[in-house]
């Protein structure tokens, strides 16, 4: 089996008070700076990023702390590495032209070095004339030049087959797909036929949310309560239901002398997924690129399975994935 590597994510959460690894931890730009490079420099080669991660002040502060670093970058290590951003489907961008704007104002704060543009989420459920038109608006950019790569986020195996084969009809590849994928997240046809998709047509398949918000990461014995109200509620429902499946990643990272961050994402890495996970320290870069030494055995990912189907207690899925 290919083993997928592993991509960053600088949201406006990175910066904000995210629980990652397990612990809270205030950063700055200059932090966020050093890991930056020093994910690059350990082989993490996919940079993945939206326009919607901020609201007022902040919007697009994730995409345009990215276009800075990347502005230091050199070029060899520049072209190693995929540049994406996930454009929103805002209820007000509408028709084939919806999300021009928002591209150039992406492409601006990424010093115009983005090279892949997703379509964030599926409106299937609520416009779904929506998606297919904005789809065809970034084939438009695509066809002029202005866009290398485009990707779906957040997209079921009947959209994704339905969507790619309108843009093989044009000549445009559909070159990767988000969607959350973690041992906490429930087992489902969905995400085996998806995976299918990917395979039979060359899709990069990647993986959000694999740490499930970190709770992934707190050893068996351990109950940390996080800041926000929401984040205490998810923690009080999760962690006392999840006690075997941590116990187990808690063992396999023994074994390893390794994280449990490390066995979350080589698992995820086990299904032919690339995990996209969230950091903001060196030492997380670090963390998360170590987990590229070393793969789980056939055993073990049985084990990991068992116990996920086992898990009474998943994380919340995404409402607007598609069918």
């Amino acid at each position: 089996m290919k083993k997928r590597k592993i991509g960053i994510g600088f949201g406006t959460w990175a910066w904000g008070n995210k629980l990652v690894w397990g612990y809270e931890a205030e950063t700055d730009d200059i932090l966020l700076k050093k890991t930056f490079f020093d994910a690059i420099d350990r082989g993490l080669d996919l940079v993945d990023s939206a326009d919607s991660y901020g609201t007022g002040s902040l919007f697009g502060q994730g995409e345009k702390l990215i276009g800075d670093f990347l502005e230091e970058l050199p070029k060899r290590k520049l072209k190693k590495i995929t540049i994406a951003t996930k454009l929103a489907p805002f209820p007000w961008r509408i028709g084939r032209n919806g999300l021009n704007k928002a591209f150039q104002e992406s492409n601006q704060r990424l010093q115009g070095k983005m090279t892949r543009v997703q379509l964030h989420w599926s409106t299937f459920r609520y416009a779904p004339w929506q998606e297919e038109q904005l789809l065809n608006g970034l084939g438009d950019l695509y066809e002029k030049g202005l866009i290398k790569e485009i990707g779906l986020s957040n997209t079921g195996p009947k959209r994704l087959n339905f969507l790619y084969q309108k843009m093989k009809d044009r000549g445009i590849k559909i070159n990767s797909i988000q969607v959350q994928l973690s041992l906490l997240t429930k087992p489902s046809l969905e995400d085996e036929n998806i995976k299918n998709i990917c395979d039979e047509n060359e899709i990069e398949y990647l993986a959000y949310s694999p740490l499930g918000l970190g709770i992934l990461t707190i050893p068996p014995n351990k109950y940390p309560k996080p800041k926000t109200f929401l984040r205490q509620k998810l923690f009080q429902r999760i962690l006392p239901k999840t006690i075997e499946l941590r116990t187990l990643i808690a063992n396999i990272s023994k074994k390893y002398s390794a994280s449990q961050a490390q066995v979350a994402l080589n698992w995820v890495r086990s299904h032919g997924a690339k995990p996209i996970v969230g950091i903001r320290t060196p030492f997380q870069a670090k963390d998360a690129s170590s987990a590229l030494n070393w793969s789980l055995t056939k055993s073990e990912k049985e084990s990991l399975d068992f116990y996920r189907k086992k898990c009474i207690a998943n994380m919340p899925q995404n409402p607007f994935t598609s069918p």
